[in-house]
């Protein structure tokens, strides 16, 4: 039996298992043994995300059940989560609309779905199972069936609150069974968006199409003469988004757009546990609700002051576009993961290029005039940059609050992407392809609220930005080919100038590595590293202390001090190594007919690019482009 084939009949197997049915009273010692299995809603929900296991980051908690799903938004997931643990404890923000408010985009839906997808997988753990009355229609929580007047006893003999009532279709069963509790079967469901059941989602189409029965359900106009009145439960169809939610989660898609009798619905669902019909009594529903709405929306929304009664009963979480380069660009990478390229390979940087491209767009100038818009990216993005701690970065944040609220969203990325790949002429698209379809849809007024000749110039100026990065990283990228063993020869060009260095400091000799003769620290060697970086002679000493001060102190916390460390000294480390072979990279890269040992050298270059991700198309195109770079130095 193949791999597959054993699978699916595990599947089946497991499925088949989840079908159990039994009496009530099997099912009060069920929740005897475990009351968790009738825990409400929101409990079942933050259980499931919680029992996926919490950990601690460097910039506070984070929660594995979101790991590989969204990115970029850790801030606003733990917010979501201070709502979900309130609401799991009955606090007061269970009775509230959590509604998410961002531009589009920023990973709402996805939330919603991975939400979704979560839940139908924990109905079928032993952890997450929970139980219906069987031929409800609204599946609901078996322990309805005890009056009110013995579940104060239930309380303390199960260890369960028992909320809410009987829909309209059981109480007449029960009526209609004079309260005899064995006439009632108790079943095992899974939730199911497909089958419709334990999730509901409303997406608001034509307003001149839109009925409330949409949500609440509505009369069968078939049964009513069998059935001979309109308020016979057996001629209503439950079969409402809030119906089908019930125990669940009920998601609702743009709903600052809705009439506001729709609005208003979803309002006294969240807040009263109770969905309302024309037809009978406030109906018992137990679901997470959650709502999203874009910015604009939401804006004209808080504006309006009819909706001040409105605005208490939501919990609003903004989220906003994602701000680290390395989170924008793990969305790209999860996008295009859901499809097909055709053979076609992105080449390296590519996609960080254009992560930091959309990023830029969501920024504001700082306010330190020593600080450049692309420093800002970097701190954003966890590099150090000028010594800036962590606090000040916090500070950054603090000052612009609407940061990711506004500019180009991953789906503009990814039709700029798609555009470049039409036309590129090799199954292969670079960053210089990307920014060149980049600088096109700008020009074109192709991207969403860019379109006056302020918004089109500043988004060219944008392009200018990442392309001079891109510089950047490619003539390292190069060099750094061209170095043969470039780590080792960093940390050995490292190891020789700490060595240096603290002899110079410590007034004391250094051993010649051929003699063994004890000799001056090399001051010429020392220099030719520090006028790397603009370090005079008479700032030298104060240099060499400060490294030797880290050193120093990440040793006794037990950390090595490799030569990448200190981000000033790793920078005057490549510039020398980089400044020795030069000269070498240009000649090579930029001979058309180079002699044979030139174009072995470039051979070898290329098998390590090939080795660092690049195809031989965009090994080739680096290589090139590196070499005119150096030209024009």
């Amino acid at each position: 039996m193949s791999d597959l084939a054993g699978r699916l009949n595990e599947y089946r197997k497991t499925a088949s298992a989840l079908n159990w049915e039994g009496s009530f009273e099997e099912y009060l010692e069920m929740v005897r043994a475990n009351p968790r299995i009738a825990r409400l809603a929101h409990a079942r929900l933050n259980d499931m995300i919680m029992e996926a296991g919490v950990e601690e980051g460097p910039d506070g908690v984070r929660y594995r059940f979101f790991e590989g799903k969204l990115f970029g938004i850790d801030r606003q997931l733990r917010e979501i989560m201070d709502y979900f643990r309130g609401a799991a404890a009955g606090l007061d923000v269970r009775k509230r609309v959590l509604l998410l408010i961002g531009p589009p985009g920023t990973g709402k839906s996805s939330l919603l779905i991975h939400l979704k997808r979560g839940l139908e997988a924990y109905t079928r753990t032993d952890a997450g199972a929970l139980y219906a009355i069987k031929d409800c229609p609204m599946h609901e929580e078996p322990l309805h069936l005890i009056p009110h007047e013995l579940r104060e006893e239930a309380r303390r003999e199960l260890g369960v609150v028992i909320e809410g009532d009987l829909c309209p279709v059981c109480q007449m069963r029960w009526r209609e069974a004079e309260g005899d509790l064995s006439q009632f079967r108790v079943q095992r469901i899974v939730f199911s968006e497909r089958d419709r059941i334990g999730i509901g989602t409303f997406t608001p189409g034509d307003p001149k199409d839109l009925d409330t029965s949409l949500l609440v359900g509505g009369l069968d106009f078939a049964k009513i003469t069998q059935y001979g009145s309109e308020s016979d439960p057996r001629a209503f169809r439950f079969d409402g988004e809030f119906n089908v939610a019930n125990r669940g989660l009920m998601e609702e898609q743009e709903w600052l757009k809705q009439p506001k009798d729709f609005m208003a619905l979803l309002l006294t669902l969240a807040q009263e546990q109770n969905i309302k019909t024309g037809r009978y009594a406030l109906i018992y529903a137990d679901e997470v609700v959650i709502a999203h709405s874009n910015l604009y929306e939401y804006e004209r929304f808080i504006a309006n002051p009819e909706n001040d009664a409105m605005k208490n009963r939501v919990y609003m979480v903004t989220v906003p576009y994602a701000l680290r380069v390395q989170d924008e660009e793990r969305i790209y990478r999860s996008m295009l993961s859901q499809g097909e390229l055709g053979g076609i390979h992105i080449a390296p940087y590519t996609l960080e290029m254009g992560a930091l491209a959309a990023v830029l767009t969501r920024l504001e100038e700082p306010r330190d005039k020593g600080l450049t818009l692309m420093d800002k990216v970097k701190l954003y993005n966890g590099d150090r940059i000028k010594d800036f701690t962590d606090h000040q970065v916090e500070e950054l944040h603090r000052q612009h609050p609407n940061e990711g609220l506004s500019g180009i969203s991953p789906r503009d990325t990814m039709n700029v992407l798609t555009y470049a790949m039409g036309q590129s002429p090799v199954p292969c698209v670079n960053p210089i392809d990307l920014i060149r379809g980049f600088r096109y849809f700008a020009q074109e007024g192709k991207f969403l609220g860019y379109h006056s000749p302020e918004a089109k110039k500043r988004l060219l100026d944008l392009a200018g930005m990442v392309r001079e990065e891109y510089d950047r990283i490619v003539k390292k990228v190069v060099m750094t080919a061209f170095v043969h063993a470039f780590e080792e020869s960093a940390q050995s060009l490292f190891t020789h100038y700490l060595d240096h260095a603290e002899a110079s400091v410590q007034r004391q000799r250094v051993l010649d590595p051929v003699t063994g003769e004890p000799v001056d620290p090399d001051e010429g060697f020392m220099r030719s590293i520090e006028e790397q970086i603009g370090v005079s002679g008479v700032a030298a000493k104060a240099f060499r202390e400060e490294i030797l001060v880290r050193v120093g102190a990440m040793t006794r916390r037990g950390e090595v001090f490799h030569w990448d460390s200190h981000p000033r000294l790793k920078e005057a480390i490549e510039k020398k190594l980089f400044g020795d072979v030069r000269q070498l990279v240009q000649t090579t890269t930029t001979n058309r007919t180079p002699d044979p040992e030139k174009q072995k050298r470039l051979s070898e270059v290329q098998e390590v690019l090939m080795g660092q991700g690049f195809c031989p198309h965009c090994a080739n195109a680096i290589l090139d482009y590196a070499g005119s770079l150096l030209q024009r130095e």
